[in-house]
């Protein structure tokens, strides 16, 4: 593995002991796979990122989902190059670009991030800002304006090529950064709540711009968020981040239907999280008592008489007469545009209930409600 013209450094500009010198050549372009061995990293006695370990497959829309203060700004920053791990190993596509032996800078890592604040050139105008890496880069002036203006042309921004940031609205601004990103060519691009600071009918218009230019760009994205509804409808795979760990990887509608852990299921969507009995198993599924009530539910659950703890979303519940389900009745509805998000509460069972349901029903009110699906957590 070989780097042109640098040195690997440590982030101080200082020498690291032990450190390979790599020289003579830039790492891949275009997608790469990601791969966290055991990475870690602490601030005193704070471990931000606690032994992550995930492979990131080349051309993933990747997005690091959890609360603030989890580590995910701390990640990103790690696969970046913008601070040193304490333990474990970074590799971008072939590559090893941070383990205890090896630090590749930052401008040598293919990486394109895109920050909150945008971190544009004030003083620049669109263009500059957007040819700005390919000036760095040395080209040609006719390449750097043939690859400035296609770049600009794919967000839909060259009306606005001689305007200043400072002149723009915050979703234009947001376009000019990932134009950025595409003049760089990055095999990599790493997106920290770039969404953030726009409104939310703007921030929904971003989303589809942000599907666009990962389909164009062809790059590996990581997305870093704290909304499960940005999460859901860009990523590919959803990484569950809590106390700097992993809880659980999978697919938008895996995590969402198939949680691992009850903080994953309480974190994703709305539940309520209930013991129930398991009584046996019945066309693939669990049986489960709930209250005086039995059902099927989906689970690996399989021991008869084995006490579980039972997710139940909105949907999985339907209303029925009492005397063919579990009896509850209404402790408030709240209008959610197009329907009434209604809480119910049952004789000994914790928590309350949510279902949705077309007509409000008013605070006391009895009803049956069936339930026509859920999801045991292992174990």
């Amino acid at each position: 593995m070989r780097y042109s013209g640098r040195d690997v450094i440590s982030p101080m500009s200082q020498p690291v002991s032990g450190v390979i010198v790599l020289s003579q050549e830039p790492l891949r372009p275009r997608s790469m796979s990601i791969r966290l061995s055991s990475v870690s990293k602490s601030f005193g006695a704070h471990p931000a990122v606690d032994g992550i370990s995930a492979e990131i497959e080349s051309g993933t829309f990747f997005v690091v989902l959890g609360p603030s203060g989890c580590g995910k700004s701390t990640l990103l920053r790690c696969i970046a190059g913008l601070e040193p791990i304490d333990d474990g190993e970074i590799a971008l596509g072939d590559d090893v670009v941070a383990n205890g032996h090896v630090f590749v800078p930052p401008e040598a890592r293919d990486v394109g991030v895109v920050f909150q604040s945008y971190a544009l050139w004030p003083h620049l105008s669109v263009s500059k800002n957007v040819s700005f890496p390919l000036e760095t880069a040395r080209l040609s002036k006719d390449a750097i304006a043939a690859k400035t203006k296609a770049c600009l042309e794919t967000v839909e921004l060259m009306p606005f090529k001689d305007r200043r940031p400072a002149d723009l609205s915050g979703g234009q601004r947001q376009r000019v950064a990932l134009a950025r990103c595409l003049a760089q060519s990055a095999g990599t691009i790493l997106m920290d709540e770039p969404l953030a600071n726009l409104d939310p009918h703007l921030r929904s218009a971003m989303e589809d711009e942000l599907g666009d230019f990962h389909r164009t760009s062809g790059s590996t994205t990581v997305f870093i968020t704290h909304d499960q509804r940005e999460a859901m409808a860009l990523a590919d795979k959803i990484a569950l981040m809590w106390d700097g760990r992993f809880l659980q990887v999978d697919a938008p509608d895996v995590l969402y239907a198939r949680p691992e852990t009850e903080e994953v299921a309480r974190f994703i969507g709305r539940s309520t999280i209930v013991d129930v009995e398991v009584t046996g198993r019945a066309n693939g599924n669990c049986r489960v008592r709930l209250g005086e009530a039995v059902f099927d539910v989906a689970g690996r659950t399989t021991t008869a008489g084995q006490k579980a703890r039972l997710v139940i979303r909105p949907e999985h519940l339907r209303p029925c007469p009492p005397a063919d389900g579990l009896e509850v009745w209404v402790t408030r509805a709240t209008y959610r545009g197009g329907y009434w998000e209604t809480h119910l509460a049952a004789e000994g069972l914790e928590g309350e209930l949510l279902i949705n349901l077309p007509a409000k029903a008013a605070p006391g009110d009895a009803m049956g409600v069936r339930l026509t699906d859920g999801w045991l957590l292992p174990g």
